[in-house]
């Protein structure tokens, strides 16, 4: 989207944009904080359409094309609107950590201009150090932290604290709190501090768990008695799922499906849903009468995001909704850390 056709909203407490959007997981959690998004990108275009029939805006594509290392502080500055929060899902990528000490004696800049180069936090960090908003929320996989022998953490938090000059608090969170799945993710919150006031790492919060009044979904409310024949796994992929678990069980480990049988328990929790979930729907069956279980259908394995089947849309095959529900985020965890900052903001 455009600046020239953000959307005004008079009763929205605080601007964001949303990088790396996806089909809009986290706008839809910061939107219920109070927030407005004024601007969106998503390079998939198939997310761009599922993003579109549900937000009326097509994202804008590639963010390089504003962000890159081609392109002008004041070409940033003109092409993203103002905001007082970045957002984004970004994919990690490993980054090439060097002594700043041995840059400085080659007399090579050092920071992140140089270290991140080349990949896509490279991005989120120019449109930082340029628009300079209030705060930011990133989401990444668990394993960020170990990624690359831990040097692209390590890059990440040095060029937000040190480079940036941000007051960042990373956090492990599990949704399973939230919503009957198991999707431990880190949540990286970031605050300016010559914009907010006596902001410290500690008082910087990132919720682990809801509020009391929040009502949990449970899984036996989620799955369906009945599913349309279509998502029962046919012979062929159930016989290799069933090979692949004994294959594993036979080296003692437990690799292999997970298969929910009927009735579903009250306080059952899946596995985390994956973006190849389409392919054979290993890690969340569902029994059934025959004698093959079934995948989730688009509906559940929406719910176990935090989607609204009732109304959001997916304008796409089933192959690609369930990829990109798999590569979304759990919106009501997501959108705890949001009033957060909100609150902060405030």
């Amino acid at each position: 989207m455009r600046p020239e056709e953000v959307r005004n909203t008079p009763m929205a407490s605080f601007r964001f944009i949303d990088l790396f959007a996806g089909i809009g997981g986290i706008r839809t959690a910061f939107e219920r904080a109070g927030g407005e998004c004024v601007f969106s990108s998503e390079w998939d275009k198939f997310a761009q359409q599922t993003y579109e029939a549900n937000f009326g805006e097509k994202p804008f594509g590639d963010i390089c094309q504003i962000a890159g290392p081609e392109r002008s502080d004041d070409y940033i500055d003109e092409n993203i609107p103002d905001h007082d929060v970045l957002t984004g899902g970004f994919p990690c990528q490993p980054f090439s950590l060097a002594g700043v000490s041995k840059k400085n004696s080659l007399g090579r800049k050092h920071g992140f201009e140089d270290e991140t180069q080349g990949t896509l936090f490279f991005d989120i960090a120019r449109i930082l150090k340029v628009k300079r908003p209030k705060a930011f929320f990133l989401e990444n996989v668990k394993n960020l932290k170990g990624h690359d022998k831990g040097n692209t953490f390590a890059v990440i938090m040095n060029t937000l604290k040190n480079d940036l000059e941000y007051t960042v608090k990373s956090c492990i969170v599990d949704a399973e709190k939230w919503l009957p799945q198991h999707r431990e993710r880190i949540f990286i919150v970031g605050y300016d501090p010559e914009q907010v006031d006596g902001i410290t790492e500690e008082n910087i919060l990132i919720p682990k768990e809801p509020s009391s009044a929040y009502k949990y979904p449970q899984l036996n409310q989620i799955i369906q008695k009945e599913a349309p024949q279509k998502y029962t796994l046919g012979p062929g992929t159930w016989d290799t799922l069933e090979r692949h678990k004994a294959h594993h069980k036979a080296k003692g480990n437990g690799f292999g499906y997970g298969l929910h049988k009927r009735p579903i328990s009250k306080d059952e929790v899946t596995r985390t849903i994956s973006a190849r979930y389409h392919k054979d729907g290993a890690e969340i069956l569902i029994e059934t009468d025959e004698p093959r279980p079934r995948r989730l259908t688009i509906p559940e394995a929406m719910q176990l995001q935090g989607f609204d089947p009732a109304s959001f849309n997916f304008p796409v095959s089933d192959t690609q909704a369930y990829r990109q529900i798999g590569n979304s985020v759990a919106i009501p965890a997501v959108a705890e850390t949001a009033k957060k900052i909100e609150l902060m903001l405030r």
